[in-house]
C-alpha cells in the first residue's frame, strides 16, 4: 500500500512539473480569460449590448486593470466590436429609441469620465456631457430621454492642487469627505463641459432611478462617503422633481441594495436585509408608493435574490435567485408570494437583467462548469448564448465537477462544488485543495469556479481534487442560516471544514495527509485557523488578506459597524479574552502546518498588518511561514501581474508540500526576469 502511495506521488509530481498538456487549463490560460461584464438589451429585443473584460498581456503590458470593452451581438452571436482596444467603457444604457448606446468612458484625450454614446448603426463615438473639473460616478436617463440624472463629487478647489504642492497634506481620518452629489440637465450634446449645482439633499447619494413617467426619482443616500456607513446606513427616497423635494422614504434596516420603480408608478421593488443582524442584502421587498407601506414580497424564501429588473409593459417583477449552489430567474406580480420560473435551477449561473421594451426578450450574464461569464438572451423559456469569449476554451479538456451535500453531526446541511481530478480513477485517493470563500456572506455556486487565487480547473490538471465548501452561516439558503456563523468566530463554521474534509476522505477520494487550504478576506481568515487551531488536519495553508488577530482587527478596519451587526455581535471590550482565543495568532504556538501569507499593501478592509501579526508570531517561535506584500493591491489583487504571481506562488507552495512531499519551504523567488526573456524571444 506504501509503495502504491509513493508511485501515485511521483506520478501527480511528474504531472505537475512537466510540461503541462496542450489540452489543459494551465495558470498562463488563466491571464487570457475574458469575461462579460454588463448586459443591456435594446428596446427592440434584438440586440445586446455588453462589455467584455480584457486582460492585460502579462510582460508586455503596462501594468493595469484589465481593459473594458464594448460589443453588440444579435440572436445568433454575431458579435460586432465596437470599441476595442485600451479603453475602458463602462454603465451601458440603449437610447429610447434604440439608435444609440450610451456609455462612461475616459479616453486619452480626458482628464475625467464623461458619458458617450454611440451610433449602433456604426459610426464613431460622441461626446455628450462632460462635468468641469470631476468625473461622472454614475447615470440615469429619464425614460423620455429629456433628463439626465447624473451621480458625481463636486470638483476640487484649485487651491487644493497648490496648497498639495507646498505640502500642506495632513489628513484628518474619516472627516472631511467629500460628498458625491445628484445633478439634473437635459439630456443634449454639449461641445462644453459643464459645472452643474448638486440637489440640496445635504448627504452622500450613491444610487439613482426614474419613474417611468419621469415625474419623479428614486434617490438611494447614505450618511457619509464611509463604506461602513454605505453598508449599515442606507436609504431609498422617492423624490418628486415638480415640488423639489423628499416625499417619501422607505423604512428599512440592515443592509440595502437596488429599488426601482413598476411601470405603473404604484409600486417599488427593493432589495434588502430582514434586519439590521441579516448579512446580506437577500431579501425581495415591495413598497406601495402611495401609502410608503412595505413589506417582504417573498417571505420565509430560502435562497437570496440577487437582481431584478420591473417588466415595461405590466407590474410585473423579473427576478433572479441563488438558492443553495444553483439560480434561476422568476417573474412575479404584486399581491402574490407565488413565482413563476422562466430559467430553470441547473441552468446557467445568472446575473443582472434587462428587458426589451416588449417584455419578451431578457438580456443576462451568465457562467456555467463549462465557461466563465458570457451574454444570453432568454426568450420564453428558451436561454441562448450571443457572445463567445473564449473560443479556445473548448480545446480544452475540463474535470468533472458537480455539488456535493451532506449533513453535519448537528443536522446542519452543508453543500459545496467539488472539482473532480482530470482523469479521475475511482479507487484512487487524491491530494485535495480547499478553497474557502470570504464573507462570510457568500456562498460558492455551480458554475465557472476557477481564478487567479481559487485554482479550480487548473489544479484539477495538475491531480488534485479541489472543494469549494458552502459553511454554515454561507448565503443561498435563506437569512436563518447566514446568522449561524454569527456570535460564533471561528467555531462551528469553521469546525464544517473539518467536517467536509472527513466527508471526502470517507468517500474515498481524498488522502487524509495531503490536505491543503487557501481562501481570501474571510476564507483567509479560515486558512489562518486552519493552519493554526485546525493544524493537525491539514499539510499546508495559503492564506490571503486574512484576518489574524480579531481584537486589533475591528480597530483597523472600515467596516467595525457592519462586522459588530452581522458577524460579531458584541464588541472586543465585551470579552477580550474570547476574542484573542478567537484569533489564529493566539494558536501560532502549536503550528504545523506550513502558512503561505499574500496581502495587498493598500487593504483598506483588513489591515496588512493582520498579515504581518501571523507572519511575526508564528517565525518568532520557528514555524514555517512566508509573507508576500504586493504594493498597489487592495483587498484583493486586481492586475494581471499581480493577479499571475500570485497563482504561480499559490500553486508552488500546494505542489511542493501536497504533490511532491517536500518539507522544506520552497524558494521564495520567481524568475520573472527569465519569464520576460522568453517572452520576448517568442514574440520575435
Amino acid at each position: 500500500m506504501k509503495l502504491i502511495k509513493t508511485a501515485l506521488t511521483v506520478a501527480l509530481s511528474m504531472a505537475a512539473t512537466a510540461t503541462i498538456a496542450n489540452d489543459t487549463l494551465t495558470l498562463e490560460d488563466l491571464t487570457k480569460i475574458q469575461s462579460v461584464g454588463q448586459t443591456v438589451i435594446s428596446p427592440n429585443g434584438d440586440t445586446v449590448a455588453f462589455t467584455r473584460s480584457v486582460p492585460r498581456e502579462i510582460y508586455v503590458e503596462k501594468d493595469g486593470f484589465n481593459y473594458s470593452e464594448l460589443f453588440l451581438t444579435d440572436a445568433k452571436g454575431n458579435e460586432r466590436p465596437f470599441i476595442t482596444g485600451k479603453v475602458n467603457i463602462s454603465s451601458l444604457e440603449y437610447s429610447a429609441d434604440g439608435k444609440f448606446v450610451y456609455f462612461l468612458a475616459k479616453f486619452k484625450e480626458d482628464k475625467f469620465k464623461s458619458l458617450y454614446r454611440i451610433p449602433v448603426d456604426g459610426g464613431q463615438w460622441q461626446k455628450v456631457i462632460a462635468l468641469k473639473g470631476t468625473s461622472i460616478s454614475s447615470y440615469d436617463l429619464s425614460p423620455d430621454n429629456k433628463k439626465i440624472a447624473i451621480i458625481a463629487k463636486p470638483a476640487k478647489p484649485k487651491s487644493d492642487k497648490k496648497l498639495k504642492e507646498l505640502g500642506f497634506k495632513a489628513e484628518t481620518y474619516e472627516l472631511g469627505l467629500t460628498n458625491s452629489e445628484l445633478m439634473i440637465t437635459d439630456l443634449a450634446v454639449t461641445d462644453d463641459a459643464l459645472t452643474l449645482d448638486g440637489m440640496a439633499l445635504n448627504t452622500y447619494v450613491s444610487d439613482v432611478n426614474w419613474s417611468s413617467d419621469a415625474q419623479q426619482l428614486l434617490v438611494k443616500t447614505q450618511p457619509s462617503a464611509l463604506i461602513d456607513d454605505k453598508y449599515m446606513k442606507s436609504t431609498w427616497h422617492v423624490y418628486d422633481l415638480a415640488q423639489q423635494k423628499t416625499v417619501m422614504s422607505f423604512a428599512t434596516e440592515g443592509k440595502l441594495g437596488d429599488a426601482e420603480f413598476s411601470p405603473s408608478g404604484d409600486f417599488v421593488a427593493i432589495l434588502g436585509a430582514e434586519d439590521k443582524h441579516d448579512p446580506a442584502t437577500g431579501r425581495l421587498y415591495i413598497a406601495n408608493t402611495k401609502t410608503g407601506k412595505i413589506e417582504n414580497w417573498l417571505p420565509n424564501f430560502e435562497g437570496h435574490v440577487s437582481d431584478f429588473e420591473w417588466s415595461n409593459k405590466s407590474d410585473t417583477l423579473n427576478f433572479v435567485a441563488q438558492i443553495d449552489t444553483e439560480s434561476f430567474i422568476a417573474t412575479i406580480k404584486p399581491g402574490s408570494t407565488k413565482y413563476k420560473t422562466t430559467l430553470k435551477r441547473g441552468k446557467l449561473i445568472a446575473g443582472r437583467l434587462s428587458i426589451s421594451d416588449s417584455d419578451k426578450t431578457v438580456a443576462f450574464a451568465g457562467h456555467s462548469r463549462k465557461h466563465p461569464t458570457e451574454a444570453f438572451m432568454l426568450r420564453g423559456k428558451k436561454d441562448i448564448r450571443v457572445s463567445n469569449s473564449n473560443a479556445w476554451l473548448s480545446d480544452k479538456r475540463l474535470a468533472k465537477q458537480e455539488t456535493i451535500t451532506f449533513n453535519a453531526q448537528d443536522g446542519t446541511r452543508l453543500d459545496g462544488v467539488l472539482v473532480y481530478p482530470l482523469d479521475y480513477q475511482e479507487g484512487t485517493r487524491y491530494p485535495l485543495i480547499m478553497s474557502v470563500h470570504g464573507g462570510p456572506e457568500s456562498h460558492d455556486k455551480d458554475g465557472w469556479v476557477t481564478n487567479y487565487s481559487r485554482p479550480g480547473q487548473v489544479a484539477a490538471a495538475r491531480g488534485y481534487a479541489v472543494l469549494y465548501p458552502n459553511y454554515r452561516g454561507s448565503t443561498g439558503k435563506g437569512v436563518d442560516y447566514s446568522k449561524l456563523g454569527q456570535n460564533d468566530y471561528a467555531g462551528e463554521e469553521f469546525n464544517d471544514l473539518v467536517r467536509f474534509k472527513q466527508h471526502l476522505v470517507d468517500k474515498g477520494l481524498v488522502d487524509t495527509k495531503r490536505v491543503g487550504i487557501t481562501g481570501g478576506s474571510y476564507g483567509g481568515y479560515a486558512s489562518a485557523w486552519a493552519a493554526t487551531k485546525l493544524t493537525e488536519h491539514f499539510a499546508t495553508s495559503v492564506m490571503f488578506v486574512g484576518v489574524t488577530n480579531q481584537l486589533s482587527k475591528f480597530g483597523t478596519t472600515d467596516i467595525s459597524n457592519e462586522m459588530h451587526l452581522v458577524h460579531a455581535r458584541s464588541y472586543p471590550w465585551d470579552k477580550w479574552q474570547w476574542y484573542l482565543e478567537r484569533s489564529p495568532i493566539y494558536w501560532a504556538g502549536q503550528s504545523k502546518t506550513p502558512l503561505l501569507i499574500m496581502h495587498g499593501k493598500d487593504d483598506p478592509r483588513v489591515h496588512p498588518a493582520q498579515s504581518m501579526e501571523l507572519y511575526r508570531y508564528m517565525k518568532v517561535q520557528g514555524k514555517d511561514v512566508r509573507l508576500i506584500y504586493y504594493p498597489g493591491e487592495g483587498h484583493g489583487n486586481k492586475r494581471m501581474a499581480a493577479k499571475y504571481d500570485y497563482s504561480l506562488r499559490l500553486m508552488r507552495w500546494m505542489d511542493n508540500y501536497l504533490l511532491d512531499g517536500k518539507t522544506e519551504m520552497p524558494a521564495y523567488e520567481i524568475d520573472h526576469a527569465a519569464k520576460l526573456k522568453a517572452k520576448k524571444e517568442e514574440t520575435k
